[in-house]
């Protein structure tokens, strides 16, 4: 997450005392009710929940500190995990506690509990964590897109026909959809970890380029700019990147026909603004995007791109501003003002994570090395299969910083 860990600690407390709270009342509540509401029966029910309800905050609260809350998803499982786990060890700390003996029957007691006097416990469990614990979580750790080190990355899930996206530069090569998915597990982890809140985008499947979620949006500060892209086939990508833009409070521009422009044409180094002018954004794309960052204090300077797909399959941007490439990509290197050639064309990309530490490429590890001899701490990622289709480290994530 983007947030410190003294907020990610208490947002972890804050989620977990909301799932016991609400697990135990829920439980208590069904059972009273059991009994006809008989108050007398509050002496034995009270412990039989209390001990499930303790392990399940212990339980919450670590899954949340490593992680099991940062997405919906992966909340729902976490739910589910812990409403059994917490069941059965609390289960097992109420026979300890009475000094039940664990014999086969005793064993058998416990198990049968879950489809008996455990259902609303670990039921309310499996409901509340993903629902309550958290909406909980997110409230305290999430911070709007321009609070302090606030640093969040959209990123956008493959699509089923990721293999069929368009490739212009290089020849076609099979796609492992299963391995491409994976990959982009671990790039989202890899930025999660680095402490960027990733956000995704809506999917859109049956839009086999749409996991280059980049190519649909450029962020200034806390204006973004959704682009026009000069391939027809990926226009029907930008409604699900301006939602998601709108949602963490950006005010939207966007490019016009006849003016198209991709974001992966589009390095910010500093105040200053490349654009690539080649086979996706056009000239009009280019003059559009001046006037609009113009009264933002950038300087838009127009860059030809003849040799790659976009400016950033060819160059990108260390975070002192050195421009880095593979020479054989660049049309021409003195355009930039500090330009470091790179060994490898896999090489060229770089994710700015922070001050000190970027994120690139592992099939480039001879850049790898020439970057991290700069005094830069490198993570790595396999993204070979999207490479496969002309992309790149940055090309799977919009970051808003």
């Amino acid at each position: 997450m983007t947030t410190s860990w003294g907020r990610r600690l208490i947002a972890s407390v804050s989620a977990a005392v909301a799932v016991g709270a609400i697990a135990f009342i829920a439980a208590t509540f069904v059972l009273l009710a059991a009994n006809q509401l008989n108050a007398a029966a509050l002496g034995s029910i009270t412990p039989y929940v209390m001990y499930n309800a303790l392990v399940a905050l212990v339980l919450t609260f670590a899954a949340a500190l490593l992680g099991g809350l940062v997405r919906r998803w992966i909340a729902v499982i976490t739910g589910v995990v812990v409403a059994l786990v917490s069941t059965l060890l609390g289960t097992i700390v109420l026979f300890t506690a009475l000094n039940v003996g664990f014999a086969a029957a005793a064993w058998a007691q416990i198990f049968q509990s879950f489809i008996g006097l455990n259902l609303p416990f670990w039921l309310a469990v499996a409901i509340a964590l993903p629902t309550a614990g958290y909406a909980v979580y997110h409230a305290i750790d999430d911070e709007s897109a321009f609070g302090s080190g606030t640093r969040i990355a959209l990123v956008r899930i493959p699509a089923t026909n990721l293999a069929d996206g368009l490739v212009t530069h290089i020849d076609r090569e099979p796609v492992d959809a299963e391995l491409a998915d994976k990959q982009w597990d671990a790039y989202v982890a890899a930025l999660s970890q680095a402490g960027w809140q990733t956000v995704e985008v809506a999917s859109a499947d049956g839009l086999a380029d749409s996991v280059f979620v980049e190519d649909t949006a450029i962020v200034f500060g806390d204006t973004a700019v959704i682009s026009l892209p000069g391939a027809d086939s990926r226009r029907a990508e930008t409604p699900g990147t301006e939602a998601a833009l709108r949602a963490q409070g950006l005010r939207i521009e966007r490019i016009q026909e006849p003016g198209t422009l991709d974001g992966g044409d589009v390095l910010k180094v500093g105040s200053t603004v490349y654009v690539g002018r080649g086979g996706r954004t056009n000239a009009e794309g280019i003059r559009q995007l001046r006037a609009l960052v113009a009264p933002l204090g950038y300087t838009v300077v127009g860059v030809p791109v003849t040799k790659a797909l976009h400016l950033k399959t060819a160059v990108t941007a260390l975070p002192d501003g050195t421009v880095i490439g593979y020479e054989p990509l660049v049309d021409n290197p003195s355009v930039f003002e500090r330009f470091l050639p790179v060994p490898e064309a896999h090489g060229t990309a770089v994710v700015v994570l922070s001050d000190d530490t970027v994120l690139m490429s592992s099939s480039a590890p001879a850049s790898v090395a020439l970057v991290e001899d700069l005094g830069y701490t490198v993570v790595q990622v396999d993204i070979s299969e999207f490479e496969k289709l002309e992309g790149c480290v940055t090309c799977l994530s919009i970051r808003i910083r």
